[in-house]
């Protein structure tokens, strides 16, 4: 069986209402359940999206990494928070990854990935990326230090992969997917701007092409799409087409990867989409919930079977 685990962000609710909360899709039953809603009092409620909802989620053995805006919970497969995690350099937070002992982050206003020490259960590494008139570059620094980067969310990184080969990082205006082998970072390959969960798969490149409504898997011979569902007016919520801090309907947010040749995504409202790359398919839609407020921000694999 598998089961997808979503984020979720509720735009324009307001203190005391929920704000966004976790689901558990189980992808062969073809049914969600709602296991987790969040309600934190201390959050900044500005703004459409602001401090609202859940973000990245990472599962480091027995323990669930899930991102606030600006805190690292850390919950057991119960669903039972045990801790909360923060650092001066953590503000709109974004997705996060896990490997090799530690959890990193994208911290979007700070233009940063923080890394989480899960032995020590501290952050103990921060990487500023600056991409300006002399280029291309990280900034390791202290993330528990007075002399980190400032506020600027030039970037706004949103998208985190790692593995044996580093880190896989990208954003709204990245122009691309960046890698980070330990020592230096480099721009792969060119993305449009806008992008959303671009992270390397097999043979390319797999991300939401939030502004045109669409997944793409690049390679460089092909730039194979999936349009991502939309629906009748009448089938929405009454009352949130008329909202304007609602999510347009078909934001495209949330990927990942299910097998070798299938992956799912995200997009609004509260919709899960399985993809078949091989077969240039969409094999299954589930829509959790019809009001457009509610909004996918991440998916993945949820590996406890109780």
């Amino acid at each position: 069986m598998s089961i997808i685990a979503v984020t979720t962000v509720i735009r324009s609710s307001m203190p005391g209402e929920s704000h966004g909360g976790l689901y558990l899709v189980d992808l062969d039953g073809q049914r969600g359940s709602h296991v987790l809603d969040w309600n934190r009092p201390t959050i900044d409620w500005s703004g459409h999206g602001g401090d609202r909802g859940l973000r990245g989620l990472s599962v480091s053995g027995q323990q669930v990494f899930i991102a606030g805006s600006h805190e690292l919970y850390v919950f057991t497969p119960n669903l039972e928070l045990t801790a909360v995690h923060t650092s001066p350099y953590l503000g709109h937070a974004q997705a996060t990854t896990s490997f090799d002992g530690r959890v990193y982050l994208a911290s979007a206003r700070y233009d940063s990935i923080l890394a989480f020490n899960i032995g020590q259960g501290c952050f103990d590494w921060g990487l500023q990326i600056i991409d300006d008139d002399g280029g291309l570059r990280g900034m390791p620094f202290d993330p528990q230090g007075a002399l980190g980067p400032s506020p600027a969310n030039r970037l706004h990184i949103n998208s985190l992969h790692s593995d044996s080969r580093g880190l896989f990082i990208s954003g709204l205006r990245s122009s691309g997917l960046l890698h980070f082998d330990g020592q230096r970072i480099k721009r792969l390959v060119t993305l449009p701007e806008g992008v959303r969960n671009a992270r390397p798969w097999r043979d390319g490149v797999l991300f939401n092409d939030t502004e045109a409504g669409v997944v793409r898997f690049l390679t460089p011979e092909s730039n194979r799409v999936f349009h991502v569902p939309v629906y009748p007016d009448e089938e929405l919520e009454p009352g949130t087409l008329d909202d304007p801090a609602s999510a347009r309907q078909g934001f495209a947010r949330g990927l990942c990867v299910v097998d070798e040749h299938t992956f799912a995504s995200g997009s609004s409202p509260l919709t899960i989409t399985l993809h078949d790359l091989d077969a240039m398919k969409t094999t299954l839609k589930i829509n959790l919930n019809t009001d457009l407020r509610h909004g996918v921000h991440t998916l993945a694999l949820w590996p406890f079977k109780d």
